[in-house]
This record gives structure tokens, C-alpha cells and sequence, in this order.
């Protein structure tokens, strides 16, 4: 019982570590631009952008659909960590790091109306995104080879 509960705090404390991350990493950024704006690094460089919607930009200055979005996907999220018993070590994994950067995203949102996003690719053109968006996406990866592996 008490490694199981041990095990729950444990993936929530990694939602806990990513968000505080991806905040301390915007804070920088928001506060500290004009000093880190087109900082070139290898694969990447440092831009600053508002961004009013989701993904891609997409529902863009729909702050309260996508705040409640972030909300019930977070609560969700979880419960599933912390109710599931069933789950494996890949999902609980998927679930943390997406629970992390939906709360990052989503505290941005709900507090400043718009997610900072900085990460710019020099590799490839894409969008701006942000140390949230790239736990969403890792967690996205875990879910999908959980499920892949479970398929088998």
C-alpha cells in the first residue's frame, strides 16, 4: 500500500518539477526578453511569442474555452495518476508529463491571458513553442508506445 502511494506522489512530483520548469523558464523569458531575444543556438533560438490559442495557434482568443480545456484535462489527469491501479509505468509516465505542461500552459492562460512560447527550431520551420508543449508532446510519445506495446 504505502509503495503504491509512493509510487502516485512520485509521478505527481514530476507534473510538480515540469511545471515549475516551464514557469522559471517563462519567467525568464517574459521578464528578461530583450536580453535573450534571437540568442542563436545550435539547433534553435530564443524568440518571444504571445500566443493567444492552442497548438499551432489555433482557437486563438479563446482564452476561457481553453482554460476550461486545460482545467478538466488536468483533473482528469489527475485522477487517473492518482485512482488508475491499472495503469503501467509508460502511461503514468504520459500522464505526468502531459498533466505538467497542460498546467503550465494552462497557468499562463488563465493568468496572463496568452502561453509564452520561446523555443524557435533553425532545423526546420515551425512554430514557437515552449517547455510545456514539449512535455505534452513527450508525454504523447509514452502514451503511444504504451499502447503499441500493449497491442501486441
Amino acid at each position: 500500500m504505502i509503495n503504491k502511494i509512493q509510487t502516485k506522489l512520485y509521478f505527481l512530483s514530476l507534473s510538480i518539477f515540469i511545471i515549475l520548469i516551464d514557469q522559471f523558464t517563462k519567467y525568464i523569458m517574459f521578464n528578461n526578453y530583450k536580453i535573450f531575444i534571437n540568442k542563436d543556438f545550435l539547433l534553435f533560438r530564443l524568440d518571444f511569442v504571445k500566443n493567444y490559442g492552442a497548438a499551432f495557434n489555433i482557437f486563438s482568443g479563446s482564452r476561457i474555452f481553453l482554460s476550461f480545456i486545460s482545467i478538466i484535462f488536468s483533473i482528469l489527469l489527475i485522477y487517473l495518476i492518482l485512482r488508475k491501479n491499472s495503469l503501467n509505468s509508460y502511461e503514468l509516465y504520459s500522464y505526468s508529463f502531459i498533466l505538467g505542461g497542460s498546467i503550465g500552459n494552462g497557468v499562463d492562460r488563465i493568468f496572463k491571458g496568452f502561453v509564452i512560447d520561446f523555443i524557435n527550431l533553425n532545423i526546420i520551420n515551425f512554430p514557437v513553442f515552449n517547455i510545456a508543449d514539449i512535455s505534452i508532446n513527450i508525454g504523447f510519445i509514452f502514451l503511444l508506445f504504451s499502447i503499441f506495446k500493449n497491442n501486441r
